[in-house]
């Protein structure tokens, strides 16, 4: 399952929001991969003030509350979005999230990203295998550590590829039709970026074999 708490904190990262903001540019920057429900959102946000991860920036003109990182938040947000550690079962997951989120940021450096995660890959797929069924969880490590370095590779040269301004982009301002006033409501209309999307089209392309532990 996806990390709400990151990748909201990550987002923050731009600017203050609020939450129907939040969730329309969750969903763009991992161009769809991820679908969260508003209520999720707003319980995240709650979650986070209690937390002192995130506090009120005031509201916008209309009424909506805005939000935004305190100095803990920030420092949470970038030690995750540089991290090459995942949960069992989510590593792909976090991968291509973590490259999609940083990609779109305008101001992350998403070669050392990329940099750390090719290392990490490298390290897995270099694993000594063991015995018995540890010898096929580690077969099953090194085939996702060669898919996780294929993919690290083409992301690498599509964001190479482009003008700069392609992929970076600053908080969105297409307002909803409805917001928190503190009631919850219905998404407002996004449209994914269509170099987002190619990230994530190269992600969801390499077939990757099951790792111990996935149901």
């Amino acid at each position: 399952m996806v990390s709400v708490r990151s990748n909201l904190l990550v987002i923050l990262t731009i600017g203050p929001a609020y939450g129907f903001q939040l969730h329309g540019e969750l969903q763009s920057r991992t161009a769809g991969r991820r679908t969260v429900n508003v209520g999720q959102i707003y319980g995240t946000l709650d979650r986070l003030v209690s937390q002192g991860a995130v506090e009120s920036a005031g509201t916008t003109h209309d009424g909506l509350p805005l939000y935004r990182l305190t100095d803990a938040g920030r420092a949470e947000a970038l030690t995750w979005l540089s991290d090459t550690s995942s949960p069992v079962g989510e590593e792909w997951n976090d991968l291509v999230d973590r490259v999609l989120l940083a990609s779109s940021l305008p101001h992350s450096d998403v070669p050392a990203i990329i940099a750390g995660y090719r290392s990490r890959w490298q390290r897995t797929r270099n694993g000594a295998a063991l015995t018995g069924q540890d010898r096929l969880a580690a077969s099953a490590a090194s085939a996702l550590a060669a898919a996780a370095l294929a993919w690290l590779d083409e992301a690498e040269a599509a964001l190479a590829g482009v003008s700069a301004g392609a992929f970076r982009r600053e908080l969105s301002h297409a307002r909803p039709r409805r917001g928190r006033r503190p009631a919850a409501a219905v998404p407002a209309h996004q449209v994914p970026h269509s170099s987002v999307q190619e990230l994530a089209a190269l992600g969801q392309h390499v077939p990757l074999p099951r790792l111990d532990g996935e149901r």
